[in-house]
């Protein structure tokens, strides 16, 4: 009998683990222990040498036990936590980067780590191309002027209308997943897309119908630009106070990725002085802002808690990835998905 422990939360439950786990894995002997984790209710942050972790390392260990294989979003699996886990040999984490992980003690400790690309690509896209409607058709904002009494029919005037997509050149700063369904639906609407990635060859995106640039170039062209990138050492604040004075006269600016790979700090001025035309976040340099953030009295931005990923498919479609490795793993086969792939050359084959 092999030990699991659904570490769920509010968005992934572990009943929802446990349903794809006995799809996928129900030729096998499980028992199953869960564990309830307070995000999104309580925000998540920092855990011991974790990032965006919810709950406890002492929560953690006594939900434990002698768990074999563990299943979660958000548990956090610090290096002491992973020291005192003897029995523990696999941690399946349903999402897109398993930063609540140490990887290195993992490894260290013989613990495979699996996670979760493209989840949530769809929501995420989808989230993202709403964001940016809203922002060039100021919706939120009519909205709300309406149920406060005002009718804003100056919107109409030529000076505050809006714009379209059709026609348009937007800039995509990062091309994966997300990236792809982003660009596919932007064309539709008749956009020129362009696309900047490092890790994006030229032809690719020229089958795909879009043209890749570098960044300054990118900036510099479009009237909408939305970040995808992932947020790494690498691309902390790629977007900063000296690019993003390269941006046209009245450019949108989209950030539903991670809060750093934006600098928030110049973007109050900009939005005042005009350079940037309106700007639709739903992440943040601090989650969540302080009410004195000062991009809440700026003009023209739209504000959404962290959402872009919040549909239902993606909790099962996440559950059923995490659930699909893990029969991998009690099967003798190799994971699809590992982040720790070093720990492999410890892999034993099937599991009893």
């Amino acid at each position: 009998m092999t030990s699991v422990l659904a570490a769920g939360d509010h968005f992934v439950a572990p009943e929802v683990f446990i349903d794809a786990l006995r799809r996928r894995a129900g030729a096998h002997d499980l028992q199953f222990s869960t564990l309830m984790l307070q995000w999104p209710v309580q925000p998540f942050g920092p855990v011991g040498n974790v990032e965006e972790a919810s709950g406890t390392e002492r929560q953690l260990l006594d939900a434990l036990g002698g768990a074999e294989i563990v299943t979660t979003q958000m548990a956090p699996f610090t290096a002491d936590v992973l020291a005192n886990s003897p029995r523990l040999k696999f941690v399946g984490v349903c999402r897109g980067g398993p930063v609540n992980v140490d990887l290195r003690a993992a490894t260290d400790n013989g613990v495979i780590v699996t996670y979760t690309p493209g989840r949530n690509a769809a929501a995420a896209a989808e989230f993202a191309v709403g964001l940016t409607l809203a922002a060039l058709r100021r919706i939120p904002g009519s909205d709300a002027e309406l149920k406060a009494g005002n009718w804003r029919g100056d919107y109409y005037s030529y000076e505050k209308a809006g714009t379209e997509l059709a026609g348009s050149t937007v800039g995509l700063v990062g091309y994966g997943a997300i990236g792809k369904i982003v660009a596919r639906v932007l064309r539709a609407f008749g956009a020129h897309v362009l696309v900047s990635d490092p890790f994006v060859q030229a032809e690719d995106a020229a089958r795909d119908g879009v043209e890749l640039v570098g960044l300054e170039a990118l900036l510099r062209r479009s009237s909408v630009v939305s970040l995808h990138a992932r947020l790494t050492p690498e691309t902390k604040n790629l977007l900063n106070a000296d690019n993003l004075k390269l941006l046209p006269e009245g450019a949108v600016l989209i950030n539903s990725a991670r809060g750093g790979l934006l600098d928030y700090a110049p973007l109050p001025e900009l939005l005042k002085s005009g350079r940037l035309g309106a700007l639709a976040v739903d992440v943040y340099d601090i989650e969540p802002p302080p009410r004195d953030w000062p991009l809440f009295d700026a003009p023209n931005v739209i504000t959404t808690p962290h959402l872009a990923g919040a549909t239902r498919e993606t909790a099962h479609r996440a559950a059923e990835i995490v659930a699909g490795d893990v029969a991998r793993f009690l099967n003798g086969e190799r994971p699809r998905f590992v982040a720790n792939p070093d720990v492999l050359a410890e892999f034993e084959g099937p599991r009893p």
